[in-house]
């Protein structure tokens, strides 16, 4: 059977970045820039995080635990599952998964507009790919995404999703996870942003892998960790698959000493909370309801490109969703910053 791999992927380079802060800052002349396109955390990383990672580079010269039990111990300390995988960065992860799971012809179902880097990894790994659009207001309708998911190897959805900030409630999920053959790998890097838990659905569906990264709200994005809350029958076959030695001993030791960090979290998840909202009420374009520590923006009738330039202008780094397969070109996204550059946002969006 042939599959369908959407031109807008064959046309696609690779992953689109934002333009960087610094390139900006020099074309413009401006000293300050405000950071909102990569949905990072302003926060430096916490200061037991920054002292684990300290004393971990005394032993770079050795390589990592292959097995990262630190990280693994640290993982079920906080959270109430046994059976974890890490990776490289949430990237990592999906890109084992591919790995371990489909083979080269095989169908990899994917819930869009979203993340370009499902794609660019499922085809890399020879899939066929299959996307099923969202309904108007970005939700998923199950039924749909169950009809052309049902013998796909593996399905790909996010929740809450990049770009669009919504989150897919727990009843939608359960009932894809009954509907489908495959797995579903739920990508949930944005998760503690919102009020939805999946992780009780594990107990009862072998079927279902929690993507999860360190770098939103645990300040991490430059070290690079990624895991997965996954079933019993999976880390073997993973640990086959994975790339050896893949998070290294510094990046292991920080994330592991962050989740034993609940108020460095609990205070970032309180500021995206209170700037989710000024964004919404200050904001004179449509801001779409999110779940996540960014929201998108329609900014009709300007095109996304044309307020991404308009915002650098102004000293703001945004990202133009126009590389988002699917999605119409007039939405932006924008992350929760610190405060000086939400406010510096809010008022460069709303003087264009």
């Amino acid at each position: 059977m042939e599959f369908l791999v959407r031109s807008c992927y064959k046309k696609q380079g690779g992953y689109a970045f934002a333009r960087k802060a610094d390139d900006i800052a020099r074309e413009y002349g401006i000293d300050r820039i405000a950071r909102l396109a990569s949905n990072e955390n302003p926060e430096p990383l916490s200061p037991a995080a920054l002292k684990a990672a300290e004393d971990a580079l005394r032993t770079v010269n050795r390589y990592p635990d292959e097995k990262a039990n630190v990280l693994m111990q640290a993982l079920r300390n906080h959270y109430p599952h046994e059976h974890f995988v890490t990776g490289v960065g949430m990237d990592g992860v999906i890109e084992t998964i591919f790995r371990t799971l489909v083979e080269p012809g095989e169908k990899v179902t994917i819930s869009t507009p979203t993340f370009s880097f499902y794609a660019l990894s499922a085809m890399g790994q020879g899939a066929g790919v299959v996307t099923v659009p969202r309904e108007a207001d970005f939700s998923v309708d199950p039924k749909k995404l169950i009809r052309e998911a049902k013998d796909a190897k593996v399905t790909v959805l996010c929740s809450p999703n990049n770009p669009t900030g919504n989150a897919t409630g727990i009843d939608t999920i359960r009932e894809i996870l009954e509907g489908i053959e495959g797995l579903l790998f739920l990508d949930n890097a944005y998760v503690e942003f919102s009020d939805i838990d999946y992780i009780p659905l594990m107990k009862k569906h072998e079927n279902l892998v929690l993507g999860r990264t360190m770098s939103k709200v645990y300040s991490l994005a430059g070290l690079r960790v990624g895991y997965a809350f996954t079933p019993r029958w999976l880390p073997p076959w993973y640990a086959r698959a994975g790339t050896p030695f893949a998070v290294n001993s510094v990046s292991m030791a920080a994330a592991a000493a962050a989740l034993a960090d609940n108020d460095h979290a609990d205070r970032y998840i309180a500021h995206v909370r209170r700037w989710r909202k000024r964004f919404a009420d200050e904001i004179k374009y449509s801001v779409l309801p999110s779940d996540a520590n960014f929201v998108m923006i329609d900014v009709a009738p300007h095109t996304s490109d044309e307020m991404v330039g308009e915002l650098a202008r102004k000293g703001v780094v945004v990202r133009s969703c126009r590389s988002f397969a699917g999605l119409e070109d007039h939405y932006i996204r924008a992350n929760v910053g610190e405060d000086w550059e939400n406010e510096q946002f809010i008022a460069g969006i709303n003087a264009v």
